[in-house]
């Protein structure tokens, strides 16, 4: 006599490579953002995901490498962002644009902000693509900038940055109220720029 077969229960669905590598990515930027920086490991990921320990060695070497990519993909997010802000054509309120966006983004994204402009990643050297993503980053400011006689525009980079990032960062570090952040922001750099372009540009 002929015995049915028992029906096997569903197979869960596997990763693919690329599909898991984004999920131990959106995992670790998800850690990050709610404790922080040391709290990401690959057991912590690898355990929301649903994976191996082990897994995450097929996509990451180390811890560091890791951090190196939600930053890299930070600096990506970062740079949409400033794309966005810098579509205004008149060079001041552009640089005005561009410095709300700047501390908007730290205030959405402390911890993921202090990855990308903090020591947390120790050898910037060993991740060329985070490199290039961040440089790439600074153009919007720079292109603002380019208007300024010539000579003038690397040193106001300096200054802006200097200026937005102090701003950013006393509002993540709680000395500053959001509501105070976006407002001090607007008129700090808007003020700046004002001495930059001139009130009518």
């Amino acid at each position: 006599m002929k015995t049915s077969k028992r029906p096997r229960a569903p197979l869960r669905q596997s990763y693919h490579h690329g599909d898991l590598r984004a999920a131990l990515l959106a995992a670790a930027a998800r850690l990050l953002e709610k404790e922080g920086a040391e709290a990401v490991s690959f057991r912590a990921i690898a355990r929301e995901v649903g994976v191996s320990q082990t897994a995450p060695y097929n996509h990451f070497e180390s811890k560091e490498h890791l951090l190196a990519t939600v930053a890299e993909d930070g600096f990506r997010s970062f740079v949409v962002l400033q794309r966005a802000a810098a579509r205004t054509r008149l060079p001041r309120r552009r640089l005005q644009a561009l410095g709300r966006a700047y501390v908007g983004f730290a205030s959405a994204h402390p911890q993921l902000y202090r990855l990308m402009f903090g020591v947390g990643l120790a050898d910037w050297k060993r991740y060329p693509s985070l490199v290039e993503a961040a440089l790439e980053s600074c153009i919007p400011v720079q292109q603002a900038l380019a208007d300024l006689p010539s000579g003038e525009d690397g040193s106001c980079w300096v200054a802006t940055w200097a200026m937005v990032h102090g701003l950013a960062s006393l509002l993540i570090d709680g000395k500053l109220g959001p509501s105070d952040a976006d407002r001090l922001a607007d008129r700090a750099v808007g003020w700046y720029a004002a001495l930059l372009f001139g009130d009518d540009r």
